[in-house]
């Protein structure tokens, strides 16, 4: 059995505010739908309902749920929706109107029909939701119990999590295992997860998927940050990155020095304030976490890709490739090394585009670690398990881009999940805004200074990435319920809602 996940189930395209209780519930709502459509029953259907259990139940207002649950219930997919169709499916829902379940047969739905049960938790997982199709005499046609595990993956009651199931040909169990992989066989991280990927699709589907998911965080950074005004929900919290970026640029002109620092936390601040306001993002590992894994990467791509400190990604003016960091996609080498096809530009363009999907594919093999052997949900495990997952991945793919060893690549995720142990999930208002979006931004910080600190060694340490990441699932087994992602303790009782 192998912990490695496909990055294209742990970094997807969807929408905010939430991976664990927008994406998943969407997902779940359309699974059910979809369901009922295949087997027939959609037809006998004349009413609707679903109960969140949970954190779902506790948080799920704030975080759009009960929207995310009309939306997908009407067949939309959180990977190709327009997102304001999905806020406010259920807050703004006309009374009276008829709900058309999958897009194909209309049933009575009202508001009421999505109950909230904060208070019962089901064995499964804290984040729990029961969907039911009653027929007009009021007997159930189909009903299914789904949990949002984390990261926008779902699970019916009785299956596994959807994930891509196939047997990769470099499996590995733990970070041990995948270090010794890589020494057995001559590879790099990335390199493995460039091999189980390319087990199941082509090589240019492979670069062109993550190519697909690096445009979208670059989008959603520039989208955060010429945007500006106030979030959605009672908080009223007002966006900053934009304001920050304006600052930036004024500063810049006036002849003064690029601030990298001050842009890493606008990158993420920017990707945050989007999620917060239900737009267009990608899952990294979750959607609270968004902002991290987005923000490293533009950091290396405006200043550091083409300085002498990302020497381990440079080419040649002839297109041959130099320096152990540098990824292989065949389609990619064989037009570098055509070289007279690309100017200057386009080969600097094509050398940071093969940097950041080394990036990516580091950083998925050390996220299928976490999600494997501990949790990316905040619900189950608290902030630890999202933010310091997400500052984990990003520090190792940093490290990967900048000529990190195997070794020193482990060393930098595990600086940066050692610094989040304990980090507890209480949202003020049920909201993705406070203390998040400012957690994400430091988080950033954190994993830049760990790709530092871990390249100025030689990647022997005294901590494993192991031990940190079943201290982790232990801390988030012994935390307080409270704590994780309910509203119930600390912020989100200690700070006044106005």
């Amino acid at each position: 059995m192998t912990a490695y996940v496909s990055a294209f189930d742990l970094f997807s395209i969807g929408v905010g505010p939430s991976s664990s209780h927008t994406v998943g519930p969407m997902w779940a709502a359309l699974d059910f739908a979809r369901r009922m459509s295949a087997s027939g029953s959609l037809t006998l259907v004349s009413r609707v309902g679903c109960t969140l259990y949970g954190s779902l139940g506790a948080t799920g207002i704030g975080h759009g749920t009960p929207d995310a649950v009309v939306a997908g219930l009407r067949g939309l997919s959180p990977e190709t929706c327009d997102p304001s169709d999905v806020r406010l499916a259920w807050t703004n829902f006309p009374a009276g109107d008829t709900l058309q379940l999958n897009g194909e047969h209309g049933v009575a739905f009202s508001k009421e029909d999505i109950a909230f049960a904060p208070r019962t938790r089901l064995p499964g997982h804290p984040n729990a939701m029961t969907l039911t199709g009653w027929a007009e005499d009021g007997t159930v046609v189909d009903e299914h119990t789904y949990y949002s595990v984390g990261g926008g993956f779902i699970r019916r009651d009785g299956e596994d999590a959807k994930l891509s199931t196939s047997d990769f040909p470099y499996s590995y169990a733990d970070a041990a295992s995948l270090i010794s992989l890589c020494d057995e066989n001559g590879l790099s991280i990335a390199e493995i997860a460039r091999l189980n990927e390319t087990s199941v699709r082509s090589e240019e589907d492979v670069a062109a998927g993550l190519d697909a998911i690096w445009d979208a965080m670059a989008a959603c950074v520039n989208a955060g940050l010429h945007s500006e005004g106030t979030l959605p929900g009672i908080l009223k919290v007002k966006r900053r990155a934009g304001v920050i970026r304006r600052q930036l640029e004024e500063t810049e002109a006036e002849g003064h020095r690029e601030l990298p620092g001050e842009w890493l936390g606008a990158f993420a601040l920017a990707v945050n304030e989007e999620n917060a306001a239900g737009g267009r993002v990608v899952t990294a590992p979750t959607n609270g976490a968004a902002g991290i894994l987005p923000a490293v990467a533009m950091y290396w791509w405006r200043f550091l890709a083409d300085s002498g400190l990302g020497a381990g990604n440079a080419v040649t003016p002839h297109g041959e490739l130099v320096g152990s960091a540098l990824l292989g996609f065949e389609q990619g080498a064989r037009a570098l090394e055509a070289g007279s096809d690309l100017d200057e530009e386009q080969t600097a363009e094509a050398n940071r585009r093969r940097g950041i999907r080394r990036f990516l594919l580091t950083a998925t093999a050390l996220g299928s670690l976490f999600k494997a052997n501990a949790s990316i949900s905040g619900a189950e495990g608290g902030c630890q398990a999202e933010v310091g997952s997400a500052c984990a991945m990003a520090a190792g793919g940093l490290t990967a881009v900048m000529g990190g060893t195997n070794r020193q690549i482990e060393n930098a995720a595990e600086i940066a999940m050692e610094h989040h142990l304990g980090l507890t999930c209480d949202p003020i208002g049920g909201l993705v805004q406070i203390p998040c979006i400012e957690r994400n931004a430091i988080a950033a910080s954190t994993a830049v200074t760990a790709a530092r600190l871990a390249l100025r060694g030689d990647g022997n340490h005294y901590v494993s990435l192991d031990a940190v990441v079943e201290t982790m699932r232990q801390t988030g087994l012994d935390m307080s319920t409270k704590y994780k992602e309910t509203s119930e303790g600390g912020l989100a009782v200690n700070v006044i809602e106005c």
